[in-house]
């Protein structure tokens, strides 16, 4: 949230929760004002859905490496990030893929469909510049997202080849990175 906004409260669990925060900046931002608020009743035709990309080997998540990633499945986290979007007004496509280029053919169409995309490139994060160019050529928001902080990890993960076209990367929080992207997509869009 910006300065002077709601932080987040309790959730479900009891545990103070991302969702929350997305619900704290849509309450704050229930009234907008000025130039924020004739973009967006001129955004009326757009669709409200996040693409959320994955890249390889992220569909073997909760058993690969767990010392690194954590014993979350990526089913796990795509339940979660539905139940976080809506709360916070969007729809969600989640989508993996261990292929370049059925995720640059993703990227492709979110441009008519999405608002925005959130992508974990995995491995592809460091050596793909076909989804560098994609993600440039999207022309909406996009977030980077890392389960593990890559700028901790060995030298070769340390240059992304996605930051250079993202608003943000959230980088070393596990699965809660994919719901702190949600929450700064709704504080942005």
């Amino acid at each position: 949230p910006r300065p002077g906004r709601a932080a987040a409260t309790t959730h479900r669990s009891g545990a103070r929760g991302v969702g929350d925060v997305a619900r704290a900046a849509a309450a704050a931002d229930a009234e907008p004002r000025g130039a924020r608020a004739i973009a967006r009743k001129d955004r009326g035709s757009m669709t409200s859905t996040i693409y959320f990309l994955n890249g390889p080997n992220l569909n073997t998540l909760g058993t690969r490496e767990p010392e690194i990633y954590g014993t979350t499945t990526l089913a796990d986290i795509e339940a979660r990030c539905r139940d976080v979007a809506a709360d916070a007004g969007f729809e969600i496509v989640f989508r993996q893929s261990n292929h370049e280029g059925e995720l640059v053919d993703w990227i492709h169409e979110a441009r008519e469909r999405a608002v925005a995309i959130v992508i974990n490139a995995a491995a592809y994060t460091h050596t793909s510049l076909a989804l560098h160019d994609a993600l440039r050529v999207f022309g909406k928001p996009v977030v980077e997202v890392h389960l593990s902080n890559i700028h901790a990890r060995e030298e070769i993960r340390h240059k992304s080849l996605i930051a250079p076209v993202a608003v943000g990367m959230i980088a070393g929080f596990g699965p809660v990175g994919y719901e702190l992207a949600i929450a700064a997509l709704k504080a942005r869009l």
